[in-house]
């Protein structure tokens, strides 16, 4: 009971106070060491799970029911001026600069429901990874995605779609709202499918 109030009131801290100037959706779950910065943007939907060490430090808009596994990161490209003449790298300009007026202005990452980003993979500002993806543990994706596909690699590509078949694909996209609408009880960590069998 005392672990359940201290986790609640972790959860109204950071949603309140310290990440205030953000938009969070309902029924947030990040774990330890996260950090969030955005210069512009940051909107996170609801059932956003976000797990320990992982990182959003780009303006960055976020769908609904989004899992971020443990050390994800989703960083800038051009976080420092690396072409400011006469400067070395660790003393030019940054994007978290008031004045900062190169490159990265506009990346805007998207990423929308129902995505799963797996344990360390790296997502590079300005890409959209489309509804129902899923980016491999390790991945660093550069580009944008296509919706229901599996990526991985460095730099990730397509390894698969997500469902073996066409028809499993528009059973899931046909049954998957009237689902959510049946679980909008949800207010926790854990999956509520029936089904947990391991293959």
């Amino acid at each position: 009971m005392i672990k359940n109030c201290i986790k609640k009131l972790r959860f109204f801290y950071l949603r309140n106070i310290k990440w205030r100037e953000y938009t969070i959706g309902k029924n947030m779950y990040v774990g330890l060491r996260v950090s969030l910065w955005a210069k512009q943007k940051l909107i996170i939907g609801n059932n956003f799970y976000m797990g320990r060490d992982s990182q959003i430090e780009t303006d960055c808009v976020v769908g609904n029911n989004v899992i971020f596994a443990n050390k994800v990161a989703i960083v800038g490209k051009y976080d420092h001026h690396y072409q400011q003449i006469g400067v070395p790298i660790r003393m030019a300009s940054r994007i978290r600069d008031e004045h900062y007026n190169w490159k990265g202005l506009s990346c805007l990452t998207t990423i929308e429901d129902d995505v799963w980003i797996g344990y360390g993979a790296i997502i590079m500002s300005g890409v959209t990874i489309k509804k129902g993806t899923i980016i491999a543990a390790g991945s660093v994706l550069t580009k944008s995605t296509e919706n229901y596909s599996i990526y991985g690699g460095n730099p990730a590509k397509k390894i698969a779609p997500r469902f073996q078949s066409e028809t499993d694909l528009q059973e899931h996209i046909s049954n998957e709202k009237e689902f959510l609408q049946k679980h909008t009880f949800y207010k926790g960590v854990f999956g509520i499918a029936d089904n947990r069998i391991c293959q």
